[in-house]
């Protein structure tokens, strides 16, 4: 309900809508409505109430909650089931595949102002404070088999990139496998989960987390010559709901690719926005280590690796590491 009070006054914006018209429009009382605007202010809206003409709103408030997201999503299915939490005690991963277990729908979107235990790779953690990033997890039912699911990586770093690179003086790459760096630093980084069975995906949920305008001065100091945000380049305003919007509506145009085509189309995307092809590497693998340059990903979404004896090697598991332009001897970042 408070989503169509939204959309009305939204429509009607700057004028006033009256009590009556919304009361009649949805089939409730005058004082249902009021007591639903009373809310949306609480919550950080700025409707005025003007005697004997109505509601006026003036501004919504820099969440990514239902109301929001629907006001903006262009999507026809991902999102349009939102799992919203202020503070999760908890990561969005873990919540999605929790739900995911007990029969969420396709395309559900788990999405959090702050979580207090966000996952990365390697089980590393991710730092998502309080209304300064999008801090999401999507959860398919994809039909492809399991050993396809690493790709969703790929589809949701471009999907990202398409989203951000709107923004004037964005341009963000993508570092293979699952992170987005800005002026080589890290903005965004996706974790891919997956619960399947012989031949069969149960389900996957693919995280997200976008710094898109988180303080410096927040930033632990471990972190603070390594992150960046899109907000300390963007040389316009930037909307968090909107990058969000733009994320789903990317994913799902990407996703239903892939279903139709197969991911030849989205590895050919992500090798454009790459940051990784054609620079030279330090590959960490669970058993070796080694050096080389990057030369191109294959139809699994493996990197290739030309060593540094000529051979070439893919990179199923491990952690890569980019050889700062101009370093000299064994250094990378």
């Amino acid at each position: 309900m408070r989503a169509r009070i939204l959309g009305l006054l939204r429509e009607s914006m700057p004028e006033p809508v009256s009590g009556e018209e919304i009361s009649a429009k949805l089939g409730v009382s005058r004082t249902a409505v009021w007591k639903h605007i009373q809310s949306l202010k609480n919550t950080g809206y700025d409707i005025e109430s003007v005697p004997k003409k109505g509601y006026i709103l003036h501004k919504a408030p820099d969440l990514l909650s239902p109301e929001e997201i629907v006001a903006h999503l262009k999507t026809k299915w991902v999102g349009h089931h939102i799992h919203y939490t202020v503070r999760l005690e908890d990561s969005t991963n873990n919540v999605g595949k929790k739900l995911a277990d007990g029969g969420c729908d396709d395309g559900l979107a788990v999405i959090a102002e702050e979580q207090t235990h966000g996952k990365g790779r390697l089980s590393r953690g991710w730092f998502s404070p309080m209304g300064y990033g999008i801090w999401c997890s999507i959860v398919l039912r994809p039909p492809f088999m399991p050993s396809e699911a690493s790709k969703c990586t790929l589809l949701a770093a471009v999907a990202v990139i398409k989203a951000i690179n709107k923004y004037k003086g964005v341009n963000a790459r993508i570092k293979w496998p699952n992170d987005v760096l800005l002026e080589g630093k890290k903005m965004v980084g996706i974790l891919t989960e997956m619960s399947a069975e012989f031949g069969k995906i149960n389900y996957i949920v693919i995280g997200t987390g976008i710094n898109t305008n988180v303080p410096k001065s927040m930033i632990p100091d471990e972190l603070k010559e390594l992150a960046i945000s899109v907000a300390d380049v963007a040389q316009e305003p930037i909307q968090r709901v909107q990058i969000l919007a733009d994320y789903l509506k990317n994913l799902e145009d990407l996703y239903e690719t892939v279903l139709k085509d197969g991911f030849r189309p989205v590895l050919d995307e992500w090798r454009k926005y790459s940051d990784t092809i054609g620079q030279e590497v330090k590959v960490i693998a669970p058993e070796k280590t080694y050096f080389g340059t990057a030369v191109d990903i294959d139809e699994e979404g493996l990197l290739v690796v030309r060593k540094e004896d000529g051979t070439l090697e893919k990179v199923i598991a491990g952690d890569v590491s980019i050889r700062p332009a101009g370093a000299k001897g064994k250094r990378y970042s």
